[in-house]
Formats: structure tokens, sequence, C-alpha cells
């Protein structure tokens, strides 16, 4: 009997492999065949403890950052790839004048953070469309609908009815890469895979297109710690 020194959920299925997933609540899933052996999965565990154990780790980190992040009257924060300051304006109006984001003062925290989103979501929503709505006719397809909405753990998405889906948190990426992923969601309604084709349709739209995707990965990096 194999002693395991790491508490984890198992999910059976019938995938070919075992696999460990960490999870956004700094949880460990073992994802597993259904003939294979508890006590082999045991084993398995306990020989990928110190993987687990670094994994955990980051990802505590990362939820402890999340749990403390606010934003405040002076802080600095991002839309379409430069950094504005938030600052407080008499009256009760709201917005983002092109130097900074306007508040009225005396907020909290959480409303401070609750009113910035719904100045990105407007934002958002004018930005990406109309970028769409240009990309679409470059690349001669018709997406059925144009979404902005709350996703956290994508950019964007084209559904099977060819409905073009962006996450709000889009906008505060860099021009040129919030072009990369219109367009790689455009690329979508002539092939809904990532095949080789389907990245001849981005590659002939955005030869550096590998450049922008390391941005996003970088703006990806920093949104992890940050509760937006």
């Amino acid at each position: 009997m194999h002693r395991v020194n790491v508490n984890y959920v198992l999910k059976r299925s019938k995938r070919k492999t075992v696999a460990i997933h960490i999870t956004r609540e700094a949880t460990v899933e073992v994802r597993a065949p259904f003939h294979v052996p508890k006590a082999v999965i045991d084993s398995f565990i306990n020989e990928k403890e110190p993987w687990i154990a670094k994994h955990l780790a980051v990802k505590e980190r990362l939820n402890s950052e999340k749990a403390h992040f606010a934003v405040v009257y002076g802080d600095m924060i991002l839309f379409q790839g430069k950094e504005y300051p938030v600052k407080d304006r008499e009256g009760n109006r709201t917005g983002f004048d092109g130097v900074c984001f306007y508040l009225p003062p005396n907020l909290t925290a959480t409303k401070i953070k609750d009113t910035l989103i719904q100045i990105y979501k407007g934002l958002s929503k004018k930005t990406l469309r109309q970028k769409t709505e240009y990309f679409a006719k470059h690349m001669n397809v018709s997406p059925s609908a144009v979404k902005v909405g709350n996703a956290k753990t994508h950019w964007g998405s084209c559904s099977n009815s060819n409905s073009i889906n962006f996450s709000w948190r889009l906008i505060m990426a860099d021009e040129q890469t919030i072009d990369y992923v219109i367009v790689h969601e455009l690329a979508h309604i002539k092939e809904h895979n990532h095949s080789l084709r389907f990245w001849s349709i981005v590659e002939a739209v955005l030869p550096d297109y590998k450049e922008r995707q390391k941005t996003l990965r970088g703006l990806q990096e920093r949104l992890s710690k940050e509760d937006w």
C-alpha cells in the first residue's frame, strides 16, 4: 500500500494517460484512465511530489496576490498597452479622456475597481467591434455577431455559428496584440481548428503573429496576478 503525501481529486475517463492538473483554486486533480489501478496512480503522485509542490506554491502565491489586489487613486492601469493614472475628479462623471481614467472622489477601493471595469467594458465594445469589422472585410469573412463579455480564461472565441466573442480585458493589450486576437478568431470562420491551414490564414494577414503571441502571453502573466 502506497502512502500518498499529496491530497488529490481523482477523475477517471476514457483518456489513455495519467495527468496531473493544478486547479485555479490551488488543488491537485489527477486525470486517469478507468483501467489504471489506484496503487499505480498513488505511486505516480509520489514520484511527482516535488513538481506538484512547486506548482502548488506558484498557484497559491498568485491567488494571494489576486486576493490582495486593489486599485486606488493615483495607481497606473493598462489601456491598449500603455499605463494611465486613475484620478479623482469633482462631480459624478466617470470615463477615460486619453490622459487618465477619472472617477468621482472618495470612492472605496472596491467601488473604484468596479467603476473602472465598467469604463473598460464601454471602451472595449467600441474598439473591438470597429477593429473586427475592419479585419472581417480585409479577410472576406462575415461573423454572425461580435460580442464582448466577461470571459477570464480566454481572450476570444468563435462559435460554431461564427459568432465572435471577446473578453473585455483584451482592451488592456497593445493595438498589435489586439489585432492578432481579432484576426485569430476571424480565421476560425474559415477553419474551426488550429490546423496548418488555419495558421496560414493568420500569417497571410499578420506575418509576425508569433511575436504578437509572445506579447499576449506577457499580458496574461501580468493579469494572472491582478484580480480584474
